[in-house]
């Protein structure tokens, strides 16, 4: 599927989120009726007669709306002799404006560095991440990175890769998660701490930042896991 030297042109990346603000309470005023209406989505999903006030915490932090980023995570693959190695790094804090502020740029650096063989690389990026980032850029007014600036490019000028997109072959019902894919494949695990549930808590009640980190790196070296084994190339050596 991809050859060392277009494996070498990939930004691995991953986002973690956490709800805007920690409950319900502390929405704006004029953000509580706009989330009531978001939330009677999600009304199955919970016991009869849940109000909104308790759903928010279990269900904000996945629509950019009512979210915010905690965690940048991501990676780029080195080949030689021995395999592939992988480097990463990470922009995470309770500073949602410079986290992005300082992504942005690393971003852009990477693109210019491969010209247009550069390509992003996220399971799920196209319904999760990459769109949630772009809204984020926008409410805060930050220019968005070139690759994000997709508005008014051909299809295949777009440089932005989904491993479950990869893995669906065509199919528009499946949704596979990483774990689920990393298990089929062999590859190791990331889920050895905590899961994307869990992610606002630890934010808010924890603020225990480096272990989202921890968890976020982890997602971006198994999709890149994925992205090898899908390859026919050796899993990344460990350092």
């Amino acid at each position: 599927m991809f050859s060392p030297k277009k494996l070498s042109n990939i930004l691995f990346l991953d986002i973690e989120t956490a709800s805007i603000v920690p409950t319900y309470e502390d929405l704006p005023e004029n953000l509580k009726p706009l989330w009531d209406k978001k939330a009677r989505r999600y009304a199955r999903d919970f016991p009869e007669d849940t109000p909104a006030s308790e759903i928010f915490p279990q269900r904000a932090a996945i629509h950019a709306e009512f979210g915010r980023v905690v965690c940048i995570s991501c990676g780029y693959l080195r080949f030689d002799e021995s395999g592939p190695h992988l480097t990463m790094k990470s922009f995470y804090g309770e500073d949602e404006h410079q986290i992005l502020a300082d992504f942005g740029p690393t971003m852009d650096q990477f693109h210019k560095k491969f010209g247009s063989d550069f390509q992003l690389c996220a399971h799920n990026g196209k319904e999760f991440d990459y769109p949630y980032l772009g809204r984020r850029y926008m409410v805060h007014g930050l220019e968005l990175p070139h690759a994000l600036q997709i508005q008014g490019k051909k299809p295949w000028e777009v440089n932005l890769l989904d491993t479950m997109e990869l893995w669906k072959f065509g199919d528009y019902k499946a949704y596979t998660s990483l774990e689920l894919l990393t298990a089929i494949l062999g590859v190791p695990s990331p889920k050895d701490d905590i899961d994307g549930s869990q992610v606002g808590r630890v934010f808010w009640e924890e603020k225990d930042y480096d272990r989202i980190m921890r968890y976020c790196e982890q997602d971006v070296k198994a999709t890149a896991q994925v992205l090898l084994r899908m390859s026919r190339q050796p899993l990344i050596v460990e350092e």
